[in-house]
C-alpha cells in the first residue's frame, strides 16, 4: 500500500508548499520595487548560504555545528527523498546517501532539542518548542521508510494484514506531521519558514556588497520629491526588504546585544522585524512566542500591507530608542538589516509628520538655519584654532592633509581632542589644513534622525567646496563624519570630486592616521606609566567600517596592554550616543552610558581609552566615581618626545676646542 501512498502524499505535500511559496512570493511583491540582479543572485546564493553566512553563524559554535548537520541533512535527504520515494528511481547508492544524510540529520536534530530544554532567554518559544520533534519524527520515519530500498529489509516487508496497515497508518500520520512541518511550514508559514525565505534572502540580498568579506553600512538615499517620503506601511518597503524580515529564524541574537533592549528601552530588534512580517502579512503579534518590547505588552500589533505602521503595528517610541549602533545587524546570522528600516520609517515621521521627539525639531531647526546641531554662529567654528597657527585651506589651496574639524569644534571638552591631534600632527611635520567657516556639519544627526532633505543639501554643498581644493587625505576625529564622508557622500558625487590627478583621497579616521605615523616613525613616543586601561570601540568606528587593530596598536605603542572588556570589538556595547539617541531621549529603566561603564569598571581598569568625540560626552556623563576617559590622541600627545637637539658635527666641536685652547 505504501508503494502509491507514500509518493502521493510527498507529492501533495509539495504542490501545497507550492502554493505556499506563490502566495507568499505575493505578498512580497507588494512592497516597492528594487533592482535586483536575479540570475546572479541564484548562482551566488550557495556560496552565500555555506559560506558568507555561516562566517556569522560560527560564532556560537554549538549551533553551527548543529545547524550543518540539521540543516545539511536535511536539504541532501529532502533532494534524495524526492529522487527515491517520489520518482522511485531504484538506486541502492542513492539509498544509503538517504540513510547517511537522515542519520547526520537525526544528529544535529537531538543537538537541537538539547538546547530547546532549557533556551536562553533570547530564544522564542511556541512553535519552535515544536521543531526538534517534528526534525527527528522526519528523519526517523524516511529512515525506516527507506531501509528496504536499501536492501536492509526485504522488499515487500510486511507486518500481517491488520500490523501492516497500522503500520501504514502510522507512517502515514508521522509522514503528514513531519514533512508537513518541513514543506507546508516552509512556505506557509512556521518555524521552517526562515529556509524558504532566508536562502531567497540571501539571494536578492539588498546589500550584494557584504557577501565575501565585503562591507556596506552607509544608508540608501532617499528620493526626495516624490509624493510621500520614507516608509509610512509596509507596502512602502522595497519588496526584497519585506523577503528579509520573512527570513528571520527568531534566534534573539540581535535581542541580547541591543543596548536599548538591555536599558529597557521600548525597542527589541527581533520583535521589531516580527512585527513587520505581521505588517506585510497581516493578522497580529497575538502568537508571538518571544520577549516584547520592555514595558509594551504583546497582542496589540494589528497588520495589513496599507496601514500605517506607526497607528497601530508598533509605537514611534520604538522606532526613536534605536542608538542605530548597527550590533543587531552584526550579530543576525541571517543579515538582515534593521537599521535601515527603522530609518527609513523615521523619515516618514520627521519629513511628512513633523514628529521628530524632545529637542530633535528644534536640532534640526539649528542644522539648517546655523549648518550645526547646538545653533552656534559658524563664524565661531574656528575660534578654538586661534592659538593653533593652522593653514585655512581658502588661503593656501592646497595641503596633504585635509583636516576635517567637526562639530567638536563648538564643545570645550572635544576642543581638547582637536588640540591634542592637532599637536600630533605638527610634531609629524605634516601638511596640514583646514576648511575653517567653509565647514558645515556632515549631516550624520539630521540623516539619522529622518531628515535626508538636509542631510543630502549639506552633504553636496560639502563636496561643492571639498571640489575646489586639492589634497590627499581627509582625517577626522568624529567616527560619524569620518563615516558619512566615507561611506555616503558617494550617492552625492564624492568619487567623482574627491579626487586628485585621478587618484581617490583617503578619508580616514585619526586613530588609523596617527598609527601610520608611528609606524614611519614621524612619531617618538614615551611609555605609558598609569594604572590599567581598557579601549571602548565606538560603533561607528568599528561595526561601521571595521576599524578595531589601528587604535589597539597605538596603546600598543604606549606600552599600554588593554584589558579587554567582554563586549569588546565587533560585539562593543554602545555608549548610547548615536542615531540622535541624547536628542530623542527616549525613556529607559537605565542608561546606556551607565552599563557601558560597569563594563568598563568590571576589567579594573583607572582609564578607558576611547577614539570618538561623542562616546567621551557620553562616557563623561556617568556620576563618578568612575575611571577616567581620554582620548587616544590626548594619551600620545601627553607621551610625545620633545625633538632631541641636533648633534653638532665633529668638526665644529673640534674647532671650539681649539678656540677654548687659544683663549687659555
Amino acid at each position: 500500500m505504501l508503494d502509491w501512498l507514500l509518493p502521493a502524499l510527498i507529492g501533495v505535500l509539495l504542490v501545497l508548499a507550492g502554493i505556499g511559496a506563490v502566495r507568499r512570493m505575493n505578498l512580497w511583491r507588494a512592497g516597492q520595487a528594487e533592482k535586483v540582479d536575479f540570475i546572479a543572485g541564484l548562482m551566488a546564493m550557495p556560496k552565500r548560504y555555506l559560506h558568507d553566512l555561516h562566517h556569522v553563524v560560527e560564532r556560537d559554535k554549538y549551533m553551527s555545528r548543529t545547524h550543518v548537520a540539521t540543516g545539511g541533512g536535511f536539504v541532501l535527504a529532502m533532494a534524495l527523498v524526492v529522487l527515491v520515494h517520489l520518482f522511485g528511481v531504484d538506486s541502492k547508492i542513492l539509498a544509503w546517501a538517504l540513510l547517511a544524510s537522515l542519520v547526520m540529520m537525526f544528529c544535529g536534530a537531538l543537538f537541537v532539542a538539547k538546547r530547546r530544554l532549557n533556551p536562553p532567554s533570547r530564544l522564542s518559544k511556541g512553535p519552535w518548542m515544536r521543531l526538534p520533534k517534528s526534525l527527528l519524527t522526519f528523519s526517523i520515519t524516511f529512515f525506516v521508510l527507506t531501509l528496504p530500498v536499501a536492501g536492509v529489509l526485504p522488499d515487500g516487508f510486511s507486518l500481517g494484514v491488520i500490523g501492516g496497515w497500522v503500520f501504514t497508518l502510522v507512517l502515514s500520520v508521522l509522514i503528514l506531521l513531519s514533512l508537513g512541518e518541513m514543506l507546508f511550514g516552509m512556505t506557509w508559514g512556521g518555524p521552517m519558514k526562515h529556509a524558504f525565505a532566508g536562502a531567497l534572502h540571501l539571494a536578492f540580498h539588498r546589500r550584494p556588497e557584504r557577501f565575501g568579506g565585503g562591507r556596506s553600512t552607509g544608508l540608501k538615499a532617499a528620493d526626495l520629491g516624490g509624493a510621500s517620503h520614507g516608509v509610512a506601511k509596509p507596502s512602502d518597503f522595497k519588496w526584497n526588504q519585506l523577503l528579509g524580515f520573512d527570513a528571520c529564524v527568531q534566534c534573539g541574537r540581535c535581542e541580547a546585544v541591543c543596548p536599548a533592549f538591555a536599558a529597557g528601552q521600548p525597542l527589541n530588534p527581533k520583535k521589531l522585524i516580527q512585527d513587520m512580517v505581521v505588517g506585510f502579512a497581516g493578522g497580529t503579534d497575538e502568537k508571538y512566542a518571544g520577549s516584547a518590547y520592555p514595558g509594551v505588552e504583546v497582542g496589540h500589533a494589528k497588520g495589513g500591507a496599507d496601514n500605517i505602521i506607526t497607528d497601530g503595528l508598533i509605537s514611534s517610541d520604538t522606532l526613536w530608542s534605536c542608538t542605530t549602533c548597527r550590533a543587531c545587524v552584526e550579530e543576525c546570522p541571517m543579515m538582515i538589516e534593521h537599521v535601515d528600516a527603522i530609518v527609513d520609517m523615521r523619515r516618514f515621521l520627521t519629513l511628512e509628520k513633523g514628529e521628530t521627539p524632545n529637542k530633535g525639531a528644534q536640532v534640526l531647526e539649528n542644522i539648517i538655519a546655523t549648518d550645526n546641531p547646538n545653533g552656534y554662529s559658524p563664524a565661531s567654528r574656528t575660534h578654538w584654532a586661534a592659538d593653533q597657527n593652522l593653514n585655512v585651506m581658502k588661503d593656501v589651496k592646497q595641503a596633504d592633509v585635509l583636516f576635517w574639524v567637526s562639530d567638536g569644534a563648538f564643545d570645550m571638552r572635544s576642543q581638547r581632542i582637536l588640540r591634542a591631534f592637532v599637536k600630533l600632527l605638527k610634531a609629524a611635520n605634516v601638511d596640514v589644513a583646514i576648511l575653517g567657516d567653509e565647514e558645515l556639519d556632515s549631516g550624520d544627526v539630521a540623516r539619522r534622525l529622518g531628515d535626508d532633505a538636509t542631510f543630502q543639501s549639506l552633504a553636496k554643498r560639502n563636496l561643492a567646496t571639498l571640489s575646489k581644493y586639492r589634497f590627499n587625505k581627509i582625517v577626522t576625529t568624529d567616527p560619524h563624519a569620518f563615516h558619512c564622508l566615507r561611506n555616503e557622500y558617494g550617492d552625492f558625487g564624492a568619487d567623482a570630486l574627491l579626487s586628485i590627478s585621478g587618484e581617490s583621497v583617503e578619508v580616514l579616521h585619526h586613530t588609523t592616521y596617527l598609527n601610520q605615523l608611528v609606524k614611519e616613525g614621524r612619531l617618538q613616543l614615551d611609555t605609558f606609566k598609569g594604572g590599567k586601561v581598557t579601549y571602548h570601540d565606538p560603533c561607528y568606528l568599528g561595526r561601521y567600517n571595521g576599524e578595531y587593530e589601528a587604535p589597539r596598536e597605538l596603546l600598543a605603542s604606549l606600552g599600554i596592554e588593554v584589558a579587554e572588556m567582554e563586549r569588546s570589538g565587533y560585539r562593543s556595547r554602545c555608549c548610547g550616543g548615536g542615531g540622535g539617541a541624547p536628542i530623542t531621549d527616549i525613556p529607559g529603566e537605565r542608561r546606556i552610558a551607565d552599563m557601558r561603564m560597569e563594563d568598563v569598571v568590571s576589567t579594573g581598569a583607572e582609564l578607558v581609552a576611547v577614539g570618538c568625540q561623542q562616546c567621551t560626552a557620553m562616557l563623561e556623563g556617568v556620576v563618578e566615581p568612575r575611571p577616567v576617559v581620554r582620548d587616544i590622541a590626548e594619551l600620545l600627545s601627553e607621551k610625545l618626545k620633545e625633538p632631541e637637539k641636533l648633534k653638532e658635527p665633529e668638526e665644529t666641536i673640534e674647532a671650539e676646542k681649539i678656540m677654548e685652547e687659544e683663549r687659555a
